[in-house]
């Protein structure tokens, strides 16, 4: 045992659970790819002030959770506490939006920090697939991007998932709405903190998750009954698109996200067998976010899935995903003229695109043996002495048990031929 362990709250991915965990990301992907989203692969770490500026400095994230340092020549920088702001910074920084192509649409997946209190379902280390669609201010990309996040689930086998959809309304109308709030909120009982929120960012104190504050929020003006005809119009030809896609959705009037740089669509998808984290992914519009970095009016909008909360959600449901076999077939070589001519067929079967593994540190027939089942191939080759002189290999299938003898130089095509 080594003397060192994982950081607390931290997880690291090992055989055969992480086979899981990129089959989640693979499927939460795939839309994507067939949609019209390029890659992307950002830094892990990246400047204090992007997330400042683009996250919120009255968020948590910023206020307590940043791993935030100092570098040796004296840059502030932080790990990265989500993928938007990043995402949008390396593409103004790449002039992706000069391309005469908008919307830039992008695709991304990754690992992000933030120190919270470790739970099941929250830790300071999580992964994340995320799209973002940069550069056009259309109803139908967030319409879009919910109906791809949607299938991405439904694809994996979830079904008791629930999509909540709401607008929090733009320049225009949430200044009247945020006074509104503020006004109710500086009537409540609420601590120095969480007052001097309000005053910040009034949205964030509808977003805080404590009981004692949430008691006290029931009569809160509602953001729907603030929107501007514009706003308005807007949501509503994204209902529609949603509803007409066949994807069934929940309207939440006091949905907030957890960021700042929200505008109109926000949508998160819940789901009640995971207790207090029922968050598994969400995002919205953020047609501000480009102008808070430095950068041109570029109204967007995105969304970001948690692959640990997806993986838990399919263990709440008791799905299990088929994977891939990591290993079709198993090499038992019996002797070292064996081993050399096994090993070189093993080789030929690999470029032909067969799973194969070896029982390497020589060993006897029947630790081998077990090799190849604990493996989980579904062939194992025995070659032997006798078997060279005959020019034949051994192969055997591990779930009847049924053994053949093969012509050395057909068992490549046979094998292809067997497993399809």
């Amino acid at each position: 045992m080594s003397t060192f362990k994982a950081p607390k709250g931290t997880y690291d991915l090992l055989p055969p659970d992480s086979a899981t965990y990129l089959a989640v990301r693979e499927a939460i992907a795939a839309p994507l790819r067939g949609s019209g989203y390029g890659y992307i692969e950002t830094p892990g770490f990246e400047s204090v002030e992007l997330f400042a500026r683009g996250v919120g400095e009255s968020t948590d994230i910023v206020t307590k959770e940043m791993y935030a340092f100092e570098t040796k020549g004296g840059d502030r920088l932080a790990l990265r506490p989500e993928g938007t702001a990043s995402v949008l910074r390396a593409a103004l920084e790449a002039n992706l939006h000069k391309a005469g192509n908008l919307p830039v649409k992008l695709w991304y997946s990754g690992s992000y920090y933030r120190y919270e209190r470790p739970q099941k379902g929250r830790y300071r280390h999580f992964s994340q697939v995320g799209a973002e669609a940069i550069g056009a201010e259309d109803p139908a990309l967030d319409a879009e991007l919910i109906i791809l996040a949607d299938q991405a689930y439904r694809s994996l086998g979830l079904r008791n998932f629930r999509i909540l959809l709401n607008s929090l309304g733009d320049k225009e109308c949430r200044p009247v709405y945020r006074e509104a709030l503020q006004t109710f909120l500086r009537g409540l009982d609420l601590d120095e903190d969480t007052l001097r929120r309000a005053e910040i960012n009034p949205l964030r104190v509808l977003d805080d998750k404590r009981e004692s504050v949430q008691k006290q929020l029931g009569d809160a003006p509602l953001l729907r009954d603030y929107l501007c005809d514009a706003c308005k119009a807007y949501h509503e030809e994204v209902r529609e698109l949603v509803t007409a896609a066949g994807v069934v959705f929940e309207d939440d009037p006091k949905l907030v996200r957890g960021l700042d740089y929200y505008t109109r669509t926000t949508f998160e998808f819940v789901h009640d067998g995971l207790g207090s984290q029922s968050a598994v992914g969400g995002g919205g519009r953020y047609d501000g976010l480009s102008e808070m970095i430095g950068g041109p009016a570029l109204p967007s909008v995105g969304w970001a899935l948690g692959v640990d909360r997806t993986v838990l959600a399919l263990e709440a449901e008791g799905v299990e995903l088929e994977l891939p076999a990591t290993t079709s077939v198993f090499a038992v070589p019996l002797g070292d003229e064996a081993r050399r001519v096994l090993f070189a067929k093993v080789t030929e079967m690999r470029k032909n695109g067969v799973a194969a593994d070896f029982a390497y540190g020589g060993k006897g027939l029947k630790a081998a043996m077990k090799a190849a089942n604990r493996s989980g191939a579904r062939y194992a080759l025995i070659l032997g002495e006798r078997d060279i002189e005959q020019g034949v290999v051994q192969l055997k299938d591990l779930e009847s048990g049924e053994q053949t003898a093969v012509g050395m130089n057909e068992i490549v095509a046979e094998l292809e031929s067997r497993l399809g």
